[in-house]
């Protein structure tokens, strides 16, 4: 069907071009044309951006400025324009069709365009699916242009544009008359807008005292996005949320206003629209505390409860920004591991220090004798004076405190691919979409091959999206039902929604796809917007991470094969990180061939010397290495110790609620000096007997 159209249009396009009997010329910005619709000529703004063309179709001329193909009419008036993902390149008849070539951030882009001469003064439309990029440049085009009118020109530019609604809207903000400004306002909402333009017309709307309007504008972008493929199930992050208008921004101005109503209408769209934004969590909150200031507690309760609805699928079911919880709980267990290690580690070497320096005399010296006798100075290292306990347990560390840093590692590239513009713009597929994709290094798998899959589905393009849909994958069954059901094969499509949702029971595209009208954001979302249609199924965050990122073996892994990778912060990881990460690897090497070494000799008497006393009442446990419990008071103190460094201001962990655990840190702070002083003196009354018996010993 769509093939016979566009072959009908073709022929339609091949008479009107081949009637056409008029004269149309750019000459810089000046645009001159004689024939049919008259003789007419128009200067074109600067604001208007790059131009392309232009193009006689019938009695229409086609231009191409900015992110946008024009039709304009006679005396030069806009009658329709279509509006693209990049800027316009280029405008072609050949083929008995008109394409438009746009080019954005190196991807170039095709689309065919549908010129239709019976809409009142004809208007244009895109056949393809046209998936906006979260780019300011291509969403923020309109507002932009509208803004760079002078005042002196503001009748003569809406004059010629009608189809800007925002020029119509400075119009009316410039009437005296309120009955006139109200009728522009109505010719703001009668246009096609993409929804970002659709959102920022609603925010001015909202600010010039038009609340009614800018409600039925935010309605207009819901229903527009949602022809474009935006979900609310796919991720928003704050840099495309302020591409497609900044609604989460201008809900913050309407509550530090006190606009408390107003905010809940946005709040409302952001929830049915882009629930999963980036900083959701502390907005809802925000929001919720404002309605509990105002006496309307069940209100808000209702927003936290919608909050924690978003949490399944999510990282340890954490909620939206739970990667920075797992982020600071692997910073904060990677402090207190350093903190343990590097006490342990001071504590064996002072204890080694005097009895190093006299074994060490005779092969020329504690630093000289590595170029001397390298091996039996190798032999004289502090940890040799260190029982095979104590060595084990400083081994331990070490390798704990490499797998939190790499935790630190995971959660950092984790965080950069989750907010990479390609999984965290609302929709999946489109040209932009799909050459971002392939910037991506994706681990081969279900995962990749699902969002692969659905990025060729929402493009129309059923073929390639079932070649990807293997296995026995619930969501990917769903989809195929999906296909199937457009395709008009009734029997198959049920029988695939019963098998997706036998295999995952809770998945609830294939709940809703069975008509069994499952409570969530998303059914209602598709049951108002898309009905009829069924519920594609998305990955959610869990699957995306194995997508990208994997486990954190395969961020410990990728690193040993490459380590030098550790230092490129470009792919959201850190060089100071990096840096750790590589020391220890290094010391956690060294430290199991340390298992290796024979014990050197430390008599009693030389075992416990003054500063190995001291730093035993400093640091709890480091000097108990010898008995497992040592090892967990040294965790214990390292763990505390790091939780309330963030009293000094030397480090923050924003995601970690520490602030009211104050008073119980400092209460397990002194239990564990109280627990290690016992401790000590027990050690010291055991090394009294110990030494003397030694001397017992040597004077028989």
């Amino acid at each position: 069907m769509r093939r016979v159209r566009a072959l009908l249009a073709g022929l339609t396009l091949t008479a009107l071009l081949g009637t056409a009997g008029a004269t149309t010329t750019l000459e810089g910005r000046t645009l001159r044309h004689e024939g049919a619709g008259g003789t007419w000529q128009r200067t074109l703004p600067d604001a208007l951006g790059p131009l392309s063309g232009p193009l006689e179709v019938g009695n229409l001329v086609l231009l191409g400025a900015g992110p946008a193909v024009y039709a304009l009419g006679a005396g030069g008036v806009v009658t329709g324009r279509a509006d693209l993902p990049g800027i316009v390149s280029s405008l072609d008849a050949g083929g008995d069709v008109v394409t438009a070539s746009t080019l954005l951030g190196g991807v170039t882009e095709r689309f065919t365009l549908n010129v239709n001469l019976n809409a009142q003064g004809g208007g244009l439309s895109v056949q393809e699916r046209v998936a906006l990029p979260p780019d300011p440049v291509v969403t923020g085009w309109l507002a932009s242009v509208a803004d760079q009118v002078p005042p002196a020109t503001l009748a003569d530019a809406a004059r010629l544009d009608p189809l800007n609604p925002f020029l119509t809207l400075r119009l009316a903000q410039a009437q005296a008359d309120p009955y006139e400004a109200l009728s522009l306002v109505r010719r703001t909402l009668g246009g096609t807008l993409p929804f970002p333009a659709w959102v920022q017309l609603a925010a001015r709307l909202d600010g010039a005292g038009f609340p009614s309007a800018a409600d039925l504008a935010l309605t207009q972008a819901q229903a527009d996005a949602s022809a474009r493929g935006v979900d609310p199930e796919i991720a928003v992050s704050r840099a495309a949320l302020g591409a497609f208008g900044n609604p989460s921004g201008y809900v913050g101005a309407l509550l530090a206003q006190g606009r408390v109503d107003r905010a809940g209408v946005w709040m409302t769209y952001l929830r049915q629209l882009h629930p999963r934004f980036e900083g959701g969590g502390a907005l809802y909150e925000r929001y919720a505390r404002t309605l509990d200031a105002q006496g309307r507690e069940g209100e808000a309760a209702e927003w936290r409860q919608f909050a924690r609805s978003l949490r399944p699928g999510t990282l340890y079911n954490l909620g939206l920004e739970g990667l920075g919880a797992v982020r600071d709980a692997a910073r904060l267990a990677s402090l207190a591991l350093g903190l343990s290690l590097l006490a342990a580690l001071l504590t064996l070497a002072v204890r080694a220090f005097p009895a190093q320096a006299d074994d060490t005399r005779d092969l020329g010296g504690r630093y000289r004798s590595w170029l001397r006798r390298p091996l039996a100075r190798a032999r004289r290292v502090f940890v040799a004076y260190a029982s095979p306990s104590e060595r084990l347990t400083v081994t331990l560390l070490a390798l704990a405190l490499l797998g939190t840093l790499g935790g630190v590692q995971w959660a950092n590239l984790s965080g950069a691919a989750l907010r990479s513009p390609v999984l965290s713009s609302g929709t999946y597929g489109g040209g932009w979409w799909n050459a971002q994709l392939e910037t991506l290094t994706l681990r081969p798998g279900p995962d990749a091959a699902l969002l692969t899959a659905l990025g060729a589905q929402l493009d129309g393009d059923d073929t390639r999206a079932r070649d990807l849909y293997t296995g026995a994958d619930a969501c990917m069954r769903n989809n195929l039902g999906v296909i199937a059901r457009a395709r008009g094969d009734e029997p198959q499509a049920r029988d695939l929604f019963r098998s997706a949702l036998a295999t995952q029971p809770d998945l609830m595209a294939a709940a809703f796809n069975l008509g069994l009208k499952p409570a969530s954001p998303e059914a209602a979302f598709q049951q108002r917007l898309r009905p009829g249609q069924p519920r594609l199924c998305y990955p959610d965050q869990r699957r995306l991470t194995r997508a990208v990122t994997g486990d954190l073996s395969v961020t410990l892994g990728a690193g040993l094969r490459a380590p030098l990778a550790l230092l490129d912060p470009s792919a959201g990881g850190s060089a100071r990180l990096g840096l750790a990460l590589l020391g220890v690897s290094g010391l956690g090497a060294l430290l199991l061939l340390s298992l290796l070494l024979p014990r050197t000799p430390l008599p009693a008497a030389r075992s416990r010397p003054a500063g190995f006393r001291v730093l035993g009442l400093l640091l709890p446990g480091a000097s108990l290495l010898d008995s497992p419990w040592g090892g967990v008071l040294l965790g214990a103190w390292g763990a505390v110790v790091a939780a309330l460094l963030p009293l000094s201001g030397l480090v923050v962990f924003a995601n970690l609620p520490l602030t009211g655990a104050q008073a119980a840190l400092l209460g397990a702070l002194g239990g564990t000096y109280a627990l290690n002083t016992l401790a000590f003196v027990l050690a010291e009354i055991r090394h009294a007997r110990s030494a003397g018996r030694e001397r017992q010993a040597g004077s028989n």
